[in-house]
């Protein structure tokens, strides 16, 4: 959801990807899913993959290594990480917390303009049916809504969640059904936004979020059962 410009800038090597390029570039493949949780990160096909050296491909690891997003196991490398069921559940509750307090603090900080530009958003969100372009847009709403409370520390907390959020896998939108009823589920947060009432918004993003909490963990337990 949110963008890396958080990210100091390292110089630029002769690859044409610096250190910092890799990690965004490898950042990016988990967010979209083309890494997968379990994928093992083997330097070298990263390396001839994205044109580079395997040096840079070496600090980008390491860097999602401290993030969190990568684990290191001895004889076998380093491989996206699996979060396990606790984790999955404090991460959703942590999400419910953070996402239910900023829709709280958009009521009365957001804008006309934002909410008309939500309310937009969601509309996108919906003609563009399944897809990246849908993933992208439902990453972009819901980074907004964080933008309108207008707290800094806020944004801070949930872009570090956000990142931990890459390594679930898949995206619960996936499912048609949850797609659709996602949409629905923007709309009362938006009506409560429009409306100015704080415990609507809150109860409405709480639900959204417990909603899709409850997708991931049957998913969760559906993966479980076929991993050898």
């Amino acid at each position: 959801m949110q963008d890396e410009a958080h990210m100091q800038d390292d110089s630029a090597s002769s690859d044409g990807l610096h250190g910092n390029g890799a990690y965004t570039a490898l950042l990016a493949e988990i967010r979209d899913g083309i890494l997968m949780p379990g994928d093992r990160l083997r330097e070298t096909e990263l390396a001839a993959r994205l044109g580079i050296s395997r040096t840079p491909v070496r600090e980008a690891i390491r860097q999602l290594e401290a993030d969190g997003l990568v684990t290191h196991v001895p004889r076998q490398g380093a491989s996206v990480r699996r979060l396990d069921y606790a984790e999955v559940m404090e991460l959703y509750e942590m999400r419910a917390v953070l996402e239910g307090t900023a829709v709280r603090f958009a009521t009365r900080s957001a804008s006309d303009v934002e909410l008309v530009e939500l309310r937009e958003l969601n509309n996108e969100l919906l003609a563009a049916g399944q897809g990246k372009r849908a993933f992208h847009l439902n990453r972009h709403f819901h980074a907004a809504l964080v933008n309108a409370a207008k707290n800094r520390f806020l944004a801070k907390s949930v872009q570090s969640m956000q990142k931990a959020m890459m390594i679930l896998g898949p995206t619960t939108l996936a499912d048609l059904g949850r797609f659709e009823a996602a949409f629905k589920e923007h709309e009362a947060v938006l009506d409560a936004l429009e409306a100015r009432d704080p415990d609507a918004a809150e109860a409405a993003m709480r639900h959204h979020i417990e909603v899709s909490q409850r997708t991931r963990i049957k998913a969760f337990r559906a993966a479980s059962t076929t991993q050898p």
